[in-house]
């Protein structure tokens, strides 16, 4: 339900107590599924635990409740992942006009007009970042005179953010303690439970950012996304409970309850429930929209296109029959996916439907939305009698998620390690010994099928279009040995031309570093920076090299490690061009381990100037001649906080 009406009421200054008056102002009725399951709503925490304790607990069902202390965390929620369809021109990196530069790069996501949280964002003028426990916010352009304008302490464990204009909201978790009157208990009872607080700021004036809404959603904080000025926030809370009493979900704002948010539930059997709250919030008042609250499984994979959201987590259809009541499959073919789709519009959260399908999702990219349909990438990885299996399936639902078509065992015996949508086309990698490289058409949503297939060494992780008839893969390359297996190399980029869709080619490829070399970009796409219309590519890398070792009797070689990024000019014609690379650390003996706090995490353009920015600093380099540093600005770090150590002075230009 719309809280709009709300928004007349909190400008008037009238307290929003009258938001609490019946714990289902947020509530809608959910409709049934295509399928026959639907979602039953509960108001109140009594009739929720009654619910759960008829739930059956044979075969490997549990509730997820904890007893004692509130706020266990048995099932701990795993990071998810939100995704949509792929842009209008593929690989085209969003950018707009600002007040400083004309063209400047935004976070590498998947849909345009969907934005995704970060920790840092910039407005072609100024970079605002989340550095340790501060809001550092960087007047970054012109880049000559450079410098922090404010500093400004964040409570709790703050994450990422969100900008639009002159409004910011930062997302950070904390972990509150309250006294709680259960049903029957004479005296209070003591409980805890992680929460996430929306600080909403003024930045008009970026040297006195104003705070101007903290809003508290229970639940950690697992990802966000943004339309427009429609923030959704997604949090998870393990179920909890002492004796009879359940802490259901809430909202406030400020120390004023504004929304208990009914729990809605699936109809069907799950294990390891915990809620999944999703909280709309508008980033220009920080008025609270919509929550809805969810009893979902643990382990999800969240995906935002343009008009939904999918959630989607593993399900085992355990049965005492021979096929499951629920998805038609056999017994023994427990690797299940669930998805919901929830419909969102200006704000709104509405469940639609819920599906499953054979097999587990990698990632975010093995979903996808497409002219009204959900297109899924899973494998199998189970076990049946006598042996294991493995293979890979491709599946289409229709808006009530209900499967009409499929394409399955491809590639058996491997699994798959990158997925992506493009248009009415799969572009799927797969590995065990050699990466087999997959087009597949989705034309036709109930017949997809293999077009063609490219066998070379090494894998992708990760997948991004260069244009409509190439692709940019990033992983490592692979070579034989001699027990049948493989060994693992240096961090490998290619570039596929996919324009014979029945011939896919390799136009390009080049490999970084001794085995052990990594990129942040092979786990967070965030990571990447690619602009095809500068035909510039930035990959930040974790560099293992080989060092001669002189006046030996015989050959010999030691290993030095290297921090940065690495530049490249990228067009088919040229393949990859190295530009030249950035350090933030010239001493690269020292500090190497994943997650250091000189380890370049994202990387930047604003017009001809390229920022890159680790824990610990921000450099500042030329776009096209990396090796031309304007200065570097010393960020805040919570490494050296933690170290016992006063916060660093910030960042002073050094020119």
């Amino acid at each position: 339900m719309n809280l709009n009406v709300i928004r007349g009421l909190l400008g008037a200054g009238i307290v929003v107590i009258c938001l609490i008056i019946g714990a289902g102002i947020l509530a809608e009725q959910p409709s049934e599924t295509g399928n026959g399951t639907g979602m039953q709503v509960f108001t109140t925490a009594s009739d929720l635990a009654a619910y759960l304790d008829s739930m059956p607990q044979e075969n490997g069902y549990v509730t997820g409740f904890t007893d004692g202390m509130v706020g266990n965390s048995r099932f701990a929620a795993q990071e998810v992942a939100v995704d949509s369809a792929m842009p209008p021109v593929p690989g085209m990196a969003p950018r707009a006009s600002g007040s400083g530069a004309g063209e400047y790069s935004s976070t590498n996501v998947q849909v345009v007009g969907v934005d995704e949280a970060d920790f840092i964002k910039n407005d072609g003028k100024y970079i605002y970042l989340v550095s340790g426990n501060r809001l550092v916010i960087v007047d970054a352009y012109p880049p000559l005179g450079a410098g922090i304008v404010s500093d400004t302490p964040l409570p709790d464990t703050p994450s990422n953010l969100f900008l639009s204009g002159d409004r910011l909201a930062v997302f950070s978790t904390a972990r509150e303690t309250a006294f709680n009157h259960p049903e029957g208990s004479a005296a209070p009872v003591p409980s805890t439970r992680d929460v996430t607080h929306v600080y909403v700021y003024d930045v008009s004036d970026r040297k006195h950012p104003e705070i101007i809404r903290d809003l508290t959603v229970s639940g950690r904080y697992s990802d966000g996304r943004m339309k427009g000025d429609d923030i959704f926030l997604f949090t998870r809370e393990s179920l909890s409970r002492y004796g009879d009493y359940l802490q259901m979900p809430e909202v406030r704002d400020g120390d004023t309850l504004i929304a208990q948010p009914p729990v809605s539930v699936l109809d069907m059997p799950g294990y390891s429930w915990q809620f999944t709250t999703v909280t709309s919030v508008d980033i220009q008042d920080g008025t609270v929209t919509d929550a809805e609250s969810f009893l979902l499984g643990y382990g999800t994979t969240l995906y935002a296109s343009v008009d939904n959201i999918y959630i989607a987590y593993e399900w085992q259809p355990y049965s005492r029959g021979g096929w499951d009541g629920f998805t038609g499959a056999p017994a023994d073919a427990r690797e299940q996916s669930v998805v919901h789709r929830f419909s969102v519009k200006r704000g709104d959260i509405s469940y639609e439907a819920t599906g499953t399908f054979p097999g587990t999702l990698l990632n975010q990219f093995s979903l996808d939305e497409y002219n009204g349909n959900l297109r899924v990438a899973t494998t199998i990885n189970d076990w049946t009698r006598d042996t294991r299996v493995q293979y890979n399936n491709v599946y289409v639902l229709d808006p009530d998620l209900g499967i009409t078509g499929r394409l399955e065992y491809i590639a058996p015996d491997e699994r798959i390690y990158a997925a992506r949508f493009i248009g009415d086309r799969l572009y799927l990698v797969t590995f065990k010994q050699i990466d087999p490289f997959f087009v597949i058409d989705l034309s036709e949503p109930t017949l997809p099928a293999v077009l063609g297939e490219l066998k070379l060494p090494g894998y992708s992780d990760y997948l991004h279009p260069y244009d409509a008839t190439h692709i940019i893969g990033i992983g490592k390359e692979t070579v034989a040995n001699e027990w049948g297996g493989f060994t693992t190399g240096g961090l490998k980029m290619t570039l596929f031309d996919v324009a014979d869709v029945n011939h896919p080619v390799e136009v390009d490829t080049v490999e970084i570093g001794l085995p052990g070399t990594d990129s942040e970009a092979l786990h967070d796409h965030k990571a990447f920076l690619f602009d095809a219309s500068r035909g510039i590519l930035v990959l930040p890398v974790h560099e293992i090299v080989k060092v001669p070792v002189t006046g030996k009797s015989y050959d010999a070689h030691s290993t030095k490690y290297w921090q940065g990024a690495y530049v490249y000019g990228l067009t088919p014609e040229t393949g990859f061009v190295l530009k030249g690379t950035v350090t933030h650390n010239a001493d690269s003996q020292s500090g190497y381990y994943w997650g250091s706090p000189d380890s370049v995490l994202r990387s930047l353009y604003i017009d001809d100037v390229l920022y890159t920015v680790s824990r610990t600093k921000l450099v500042i380099s030329g776009l096209e001649h990396p090796e031309m540093v304007y200065g570097t600005i010393s960020l805040p770090s919570i490494g050296e906080r933690y170290g016992g150590g006063p916060w660093p002075v910030p960042g002073v230009m050094v020119e």
